[in-house]
């Protein structure tokens, strides 16, 4: 057996390559199926079959053109949400890649169509591994609010029943395999490590440890925000998702004077670091620094949305129409030559934003509104004291709901500085005149030993 595990960054997604003989499989692929093509080669073998855990809700799939270039088999579940496949699995249902056999196991709760699978080698009768998706995470398990929020209580429960009844069962010994690490979108509180077991999981997290009731209560109340494009991950994953665009490899560059009359009819992203848009920036363009594109994009641009790019490297405007494809958005019209550089030499007119530190803010604290746009979660664990919460990804359509004044100085801050920037941006195209972006945020705040409340939601 062969075996390799293929992260996409920024999103925090884990596919995998899985060989016996001259036969692979490929577990939960991306849309741009490059590495799998690659790793298949590595291992000399053949990919003949294309495994689906779930119907992804927070990248493009890659399942059906993956297919479709290597003859594969799509496999997944009988449920209606998975709206296509060659071999429709049942529970407990099995088919042999190689010499080994993979089990289909129906486990509902993330989402209704969720299956896991589980790899046993040659003669084996307890796994060699488990293919989770989002059913278990290292020390968590995947969001219960996605087939509707009002039903996340009920879903939790679901999704414990499927974790005691098909997971538990198969042994401590027995590899898990999930469909996403730290910093996804499908869950929280996920752990920091390289592998894990069964055993292991029973041993710390939550759906283990907790009783039925205590985690459908704990997991169904989590607070975490939707990102809009969700819905369009639905509809096309609902078909084994997209092709990759052609503009990936070869984005357009636009000198200053073409991009200006290119940018009357398109957005803007400028990917820089908050600190760099801040020193000089194009009027109205959105900061969302490079590697928050594949989450933060999809909040301010959908599959229509014609969009024009900055950044500080030409290879990172590639690296950005990437990102942005991975979850279904394409029309990356160009990107500004010779980065914001070119665009301040030609005298061509710019803003700038203020930032503070929190030794700066401290002082000045009840003369200043302060927001912060972090997730509920992290505003409920320690924010500073006075401080309007409203996520980052609301702003534009809720801001009447802070009640903030454009015309005071506004102080933002998120964990770090990067959700702020891009706070920070909105805001002034909203109206407010003095934004200033508490750099560092509150991980300085913290680590100035600053005064902090609790609680708030």
């Amino acid at each position: 057996m062969k075996f390799k595990c293929i992260e996409t960054p920024a999103i925090s997604h884990y596919a995998y390559v899985i060989a016996d003989g001259n036969c692979a499989a490929v577990v939960d692929p991306r849309r741009d199926v490059d590495d799998y093509l690659a790793a298949a080669r590595e291992f000399g073998c053949r990919i003949t079959h294309v495994i689906e855990t779930h119907r992804q809700e927070d990248f493009v799939m890659g399942s059906a053109y993956l297919a479709r270039l290597t003859g594969a088999r799509v496999v997944n579940g009988e449920h209606e949400l998975f709206g296509h496949g060659d071999l429709r699995l049942g529970d407990g249902d099995s088919f042999t890649l190689g010499s080994l056999k993979i089990c289909a196991l129906h486990t509902p709760g993330h989402t209704p169509e969720s299956m896991c699978y589980a790899v046993y080698e040659k003669g084996a009768d307890i796994p060699w591994g488990v293919f989770t998706g989002d059913t278990l995470f290292f020390g968590d398990t995947g969001r219960s609010d996605l087939p509707g929020a009002d039903k996340s209580v009920e879903n939790a429960a679901l999704l414990y029943d499927s974790v005691h009844g098909r997971l538990k069962a198969l042994g401590d010994t027995v590899l898990v395999f999930p469909a996403h690490g730290p910093g996804s979108v499908c869950g929280s509180g996920m752990s920091e490590k390289p592998f894990s077991t069964i055993g292991e999981e029973r041993r710390l997290n939550d759906v283990f440890t907790l009783d039925r009731d205590a985690f459908a209560r704990k997991k169904g109340g989590e607070r975490l925000p939707r990102p809009p494009y969700f819905r369009l991950m639905e509809k096309v994953n609902l078909h084994g998702g997209l092709e990759p665009p052609e503009v990936l490899g070869a984005v357009r560059f636009l000198g200053p004077e073409e991009f200006a009359d290119a940018r009357k009819r398109r957005q803007v992203f400028d990917t820089r670091e908050p600190e760099a848009f801040a020193g000089g920036h194009i009027a109205d363009s959105y900061s969302i620094w490079l590697q928050g594109l594949p989450v933060f994009g999809g909040w301010l641009a959908d599959e229509t949305t014609e969009l024009l790019l900055v950044g500080d490297r030409g290879e990172d405007m590639e690296t950005a129409a990437l990102y942005l494809s991975r979850i279904g958005i394409d029309r990356v019209e160009g990107a500004l030559a010779g980065g914001f550089g070119s665009w301040r030499n030609s005298g061509h007119p710019f803003r700038h934003n203020r930032v503070i530190t929190p030794r700066e803010l401290i002082d000045r604290l009840d003369e200043m509104q302060v927001l912060d746009v972090r997730e509920d979660g992290e505003f409920d664990s320690g924010h500073i004291p006075g401080a309007v919460h409203l996520y980052v990804g609301y702003l534009e359509e809720r801001l009447s709901e802070t009640g903030l004044d454009r015309d005071r100085t506004l102080v933002v801050t998120c964990g770090v500085g990067h959700r702020a920037g891009l706070a920070v941006s909105i805001l002034l195209r909203l109206g407010f005149t003095d934004v200033r972006n508490l750099l560092g945020g509150m991980k300085a705040w913290g680590a100035c030993d600053f005064p902090m409340d609790q609680g708030g939601h």
